[in-house]
C-alpha cells in the first residue's frame, strides 16, 4: 500500500467514529436493560442513568426462573426455532439446487411465481382460514410452517449454489454420483456461509416470532418467549406481577420486566459469535452473484 495522506486518515477517522456512535447507540438500550435487571429499585430511582450499580440484585432472577409460564415460553421458542431452521435450510438447500440449473425446464416460469410471491399474498384473514383448514390451528405447527421458506432467501441461496463452478458437479458425475449426492458431498459443504447466514436470519425471525402466536393460537400453554413479553407490556405488568415475590420488597414489576427481557433475548444473542466467520461472506457473494 502507498503512503495514506493526511485526508485519508482524517476520512478514517470520521468513519470510525460515526460506527463507533452507531455501536453505542446501539447497545446502549441492551445495556441499561441488564444493568437494572441486577439493580435494587431504591438505586434505580436514585439514578436512573447509571449504568453500573453500586449493589447487584438477583432476585428478579431467581422469581422469573420460578415462573413456569417462563418455562413453557422458552420450550415453544425453542421447538419453533429449532424445527424451523432445520425445515428452513433443508427446502432452500432442495429448492436452490435445481433452480440454479440453467437446463431446468420451466425454470424462468418457476422463478416468476416465487418472485410474485415477495408483493402479492393472500393477506391475513385468507392465511387464518388456510391455518384453520389443514387443522393447525392452536398446534405449533402454525408458527411454524407459513414461513419456512421465504422467496427472498431462496433467490440468494440460488444465487449462491450458481455460483459454484459447474466442473464440480461434473468430475462427481463422472465418478458415478447422482443428484442426490452431489447435493449433499459438494453443494452442501461449499454452502457453509450461505447456510450459517439463513440459520441466523430464520432463527432470529423465528426466536421473536409472537404475531401469528397472536393469530393462531388461544391457548396459554404455546405462548413462544416473545409473546409472554408482549403481554408484560401490554398488559402493563400482568405477567411480571405474576412473578413477583410479595415478600421482597426489592422485587419490583419494573425489575422483573428487565430481568425477563434479558432472560428472554440472551440465548439469541449468543448465536451470532459462532456464525460471524461465515455471515458476511455468505451475503455479499449470495447477492451478487448469478
Amino acid at each position: 500500500m502507498g503512503i495514506r495522506s493526511f485526508g485519508d486518515k482524517v476520512f478514517d477517522g470520521v468513519n470510525y467514529g460515526i460506527v463507533t456512535l452507531f455501536a453505542i447507540a446501539c447497545l446502549f438500550p441492551f445495556f441499561y436493560v441488564a444493568a437494572f435487571s441486577i439493580t435494587p429499585y431504591s438505586e434505580y430511582l436514585a439514578n436512573p442513568l447509571k449504568l453500573i450499580p453500586y449493589h447487584i440484585e438477583l432476585a428478579a432472577y431467581k422469581q422469573i426462573l420460578q415462573m413456569p409460564l417462563m418455562w413453557t415460553g422458552y420450550k415453544n421458542t425453542l421447538i419453533i426455532t429449532i424445527v424451523g431452521v432445520v425445515l428452513n435450510i433443508s427446502l432452500l438447500l432442495i429448492s436452490a439446487y435445481p433452480l440454479s440449473k440453467t437446463d431446468l425446464k420451466g425454470r424462468n416460469t418457476i422463478m416468476v411465481l416465487i418472485t410474485f410471491t415477495m408483493f402479492f399474498n393472500g393477506g391475513l384473514i385468507p392465511n387464518f382460514y388456510l391455518i384453520k383448514s389443514l387443522h393447525l390451528y392452536n398446534t405449533l405447527w402454525a408458527m411454524i410452517l407459513p414461513g419456512v421458506l421465504g422467496a427472498y432467501n431462496l433467490i440468494l441461496m440460488k444465487n449462491f449454489v450458481s455460483a459454484i463452478p459447474a466442473s464440480l458437479e461434473e468430475s462427481a458425475f463422472i465418478d458415478g454420483a447422482n443428484e442426490i449426492k452431489v447435493l449433499y458431498k459438494i453443494i452442501v459443504p461449499l454452502s457453509k456461509p450461505a447456510i450459517a447466514t439463513f440459520v441466523i436470519f430464520h432463527a432470529v425471525t423465528q426466536w421473536n416470532t409472537f404475531f401469528s402466536a397472536i393469530i393462531y393460537t388461544s391457548k396459554r400453554g404455546l405462548w413462544p418467549l416473545m409473546l409472554i413479553l408482549r403481554e408484560m407490556v401490554v398488559d402493563d405488568g400482568g405477567v411480571a406481577k405474576d412473578a413477583m415475590d410479595m415478600n421482597n420488597s426489592g422485587i419490583t414489576v419494573f425489575t422483573i420486566k428487565m430481568a425477563i427481557i434479558i432472560f428472554a433475548t440472551l440465548p439469541i444473542l449468543l448465536v451470532y459469535p459462532f456464525m460471524q466467520k461465515y455471515f458476511m461472506k455468505g451475503v455479499l457473494v449470495g447477492s451478487i452473484k448469478g
